[in-house]
């Protein structure tokens, strides 16, 4: 098993419930691997493109500096809202699109990790650009955690204060090298965690009835196969 090393973590906000939800992830795993944390904010001009026809060159130049500094000011009283057992990220305010501005500051820090919301943006916003999640999920050049809701039941918290504790990890292989890619990370939080793991094998070609058991026999059989000695002895393992 590859040893996983997350140094520098990656949290983009954009304020909303599920901005709340993937910071206080990321917030948690940047505690347990002892990684930098950096929080992201983007101000999107083409939000306001009445600026560019109603204000001279000046004036706009002082609109969008307006701008920089709320959102500065915005997201240094979010985290002041949404302090995690005493981590202090790095903030970083940027202008341009969402997406592009994430991958672009993942690149220059060298970001182990990604930790973002789903589903920020609503209606008309996320028609016209399309999922900024997806985005980054796609053309990221390291591993994107997406965090769907503020709360899920496989974790061990019980408020929004409260740091998030994985209980449950479930890791999805077909046995390919991206699914054994995965596996290091999803063993490296179990470890970070001590949580449980559940491993999951899909029979997409179903097999005759008289091969079943054998076939299902030699799925299990690989799926231990992935799991090292030493990891089965600390973890409590599941197979699907």
């Amino acid at each position: 098993m590859a040893s996983i090393n997350i140094e520098r973590i990656l949290c983009p906000v954009d304020f909303s419930e599920f901005s709340v939800g993937a910071y206080r992830y990321a917030s948690s795993l940047a505690q347990q691997y002892g990684a930098k944390l950096f929080v992201q904010h983007v101000v999107e001009l083409w939000r306001y493109p009445y600026a560019s026809f109603v204000a001279t060159a000046d004036v706009y130049s002082q609109f969008c500096q307006r701008l920089l500094t709320e959102g500065e000011e915005e997201l240094r009283n979010f985290l002041k809202s949404h302090d995690q057992n005493g981590i202090y990220p790095e903030c970083v305010i940027r202008v341009g699109m969402a997406a592009d501005c994430i991958l672009s500051l993942a690149d220059e820090q060298t970001t182990s990790l990604i930790v973002m919301g789903t589903h920020g943006r609503r209606g008309f916003d996320r028609l016209m650009l399309g999922s900024v999640t997806e985005k980054v999920l796609r053309n990221a050049h390291c591993p994107v955690l997406a965090v769907r809701t503020p709360s899920r039941n496989f974790i061990a918290s019980a408020t929004a204060q409260d740091a998030i504790k994985l209980r449950r990890i479930l890791f999805c292989t077909d046995f390919s090298d991206y699914s054994n890619r995965a596996l290091d990370y999803a063993l490296s939080l179990v470890a970070e965690y001590n949580c449980e793991l559940t491993l999951v094998h899909i029979l997409e070609d179903i097999p005759k009835p008289t091969r079943m058991k054998q076939t299902i026999a030699k799925a299990n059989e690989d799926l231990d196969k992935l799991i090292p000695a030493q990891a089965k002895k600390a973890t409590e393992l599941r197979r699907q």
